[in-house]
């Protein structure tokens, strides 16, 4: 944190991947046993950080979730419990946790999931909750590991490497839902992680098709992210090599994937926030 604000930057501080007590538990039989954790975690952490000033916001969960199914209405129940936990155990630590811009998320930070189910949590400060969800569609360019549908884009539409859904036409529409519902309404959104996964086992035209594919995935989804008011966040996940979405590598300090870098500023560019 003092790295960033030395910089003049923001940034997110959450429990991300939790090893599966909260994340993988929305559920009555284990909601009090999460709640309890989960406000004593966050009193703790909210008092190490509460003089710290607006750099630093606080984001309560991950990808809460009981599978990739359809939800029941016990899983949101509980899984918004858990985003209300958060917020008032950050709010009882007073100081400048009193008015810090807090994220809540939907559930398993799916878009269809944050328009359907997400009721934000209620705060006794106004005008400083944020939304955040995920995007990794279509998922077999994305994150499917033994697909062979590595291009994206209509460029290549026709190809059988290329996704029967979740073209440019989807992301419009997909990311105009979060305006509709949420920036609309005065939540700004967080787009928290989003990335198709490299595949560098690739060769000849095929890779340099993916590489350009990647990289226009990127640009598109960063600039139509802005649009529509979502602040896009990439997901480096800090590899560089295949089935990875690493930028830098972390050894030489060094870009390793200039494609990827590029398209994302040029997507930043063109993206202009509507407000």
């Amino acid at each position: 944190m003092d790295y960033c604000v030395g910089n003049d930057m923001y940034a997110i501080l959450n429990i991300h991947w939790d090893g599966g007590w909260l994340e993988n538990n929305p559920t009555y039989d284990k909601q009090e046993e999460v709640n309890t954790k989960q406000e004593a975690l966050w009193k703790q952490i909210a008092v190490y950080f509460r003089d710290y000033d607006e750099h630093l916001l606080f984001a309560g969960t991950n990808e809460v979730h009981a599978d990739y199914g359809t939800p029941s209405a016990e899983n949101i129940e509980v899984q918004l419990s858990y985003n209300q936990t958060f917020v008032d155990a950050v709010r009882s630590t007073g100081g400048r946790n009193a008015w810090r811009n807090l994220i809540v998320q939907a559930y398993n930070t799916n878009i269809e999931q944050a328009v359907d189910h997400l009721k934000p949590a209620t705060d006794p400060t106004a005008n400083r909750m944020m939304v955040e969800v995920h995007y990794y569609d279509p998922y077999d360019f994305c994150l499917q590991e033994d697909s062979n549908i590595f291009l994206w884009g209509s460029m290549y539409a026709g190809s059988p490497n290329v996704s029967s859904w979740g073209q440019e036409d989807y992301v419009v529409t997909t990311f105009g839902k979060m305006k509709t519902h949420f920036v609309d309404k005065g939540y700004p959104v967080i787009l928290g992680e989003y990335s198709p996964t490299r595949r560098t086992t690739l060769t000849g035209d095929n890779l340099t098709k993916h590489n350009a594919a990647r990289a226009y995935y990127l640009e598109y989804v960063t600039a139509q992210a802005k649009k529509n008011g979502m602040v896009p966040f990439y997901w480096d996940n800090g590899g560089t090599g295949n089935l990875s979405s690493g930028l830098f590598n972390r050894t030489t300090f060094e870009v390793a994937d200039q494609q990827a870098v590029n398209a994302l500023v040029s997507g930043s560019s063109e993206g202009v926030y509507p407000f």
